[in-house]
């Protein structure tokens, strides 16, 4: 007796199936590698590189160089974390409470404000596109748990500050540094470091170089903030027992 053929919707399904398995296989095991190897672009320098030449900007050019852990000074992590993601050390890729204030503005009526940790900007700033649908939320969420359960604190806090965009075609503390500075990342004060971080709400609007008032009432709010949290041994507290971080 011949076996019974399969129905093609069951051949479908093994399909996507055995499709699914695969991606899940290939961003794991590339989440893995990037554990210890630097990346040598991300998802956003390469948007940026298209945009450029999409939309003719001949005088456009991208700088980004990676800069290991140790050669960074100590004052770049904490002014980062104080900036954007003071319950960075204690999460797990998420900060629920930050979600829920968000969501209680938004109930209010006020303005809606992002509330994305470090991890989810590492998530995103590596392997997704900007943009605010549900598709590439869900697989920033993705990515972040995979960062958060294969690489170390450390290593996304290295990631993220030599991949965030700091200035139009800046990328990374060691572009940073030397375009904004003239000088090395391991040379970066507290002052320096926390007006990097000032910018990274909108670094194509508010200028290193050129700060604003609004650059330099930032700048001093995260300076005070890193005093406040301890410097850079807050990034090897442990955990609070209760209540909020900030």
């Amino acid at each position: 007796m011949s076996p019974t053929p399969r129905s093609p919707l069951r051949r479908i399904a093994r399909l996507l199936g055995l499709v699914v398995v695969a991606w899940l296989a290939l961003s794991c095991a590339i989440v893995m590698v990037l554990r210890f190897v630097p990346p040598w672009t991300s998802a956003t320098m390469m948007e940026r590189r298209l945009e450029a030449l999409t939309s003719g900007e001949k005088d456009f050019t991208l700088r980004h160089r990676w800069v290991p852990w140790d050669r960074i000074s100590p004052q770049v992590g904490i002014a980062m974390v104080a900036a954007e993601d003071q319950k960075f050390p204690f999460h797990h890729g998420f900060d629920v409470d930050a979600i829920q204030d968000a969501i209680d503005a938004a109930d209010e009526g006020k303005r809606l404000r992002g509330a994305s940790t470090i991890s989810q900007q590492v998530a995103k700033n590596l392997f997704l596109w900007n943009g605010r649908s549900f598709v590439r939320k869900g697989l920033e969420a993705y990515f972040t748990v995979l960062i958060e359960a294969l690489w170390p604190k450390q290593r996304i806090l290295e990631v993220y500050v030599n991949i965030a965009e700091f200035g139009d075609g800046v990328y990374g503390v060691g572009a940073a540094s030397d375009v904004f500075f003239h000088t090395t990342p391991d040379r970066l004060g507290v002052t320096q470091a926390a007006r990097l971080a000032a910018v990274l709400p909108n670094p194509q609007r508010f200028r290193v170089d050129a700060p604003s008032a609004y650059v330099q009432r930032r700048t001093a709010w995260i300076t005070q903030q890193i005093g406040q949290l301890g410097g850079p041994a807050y990034l090897t507290r442990p955990a609070p027992v209760s209540g909020r971080t900030r």
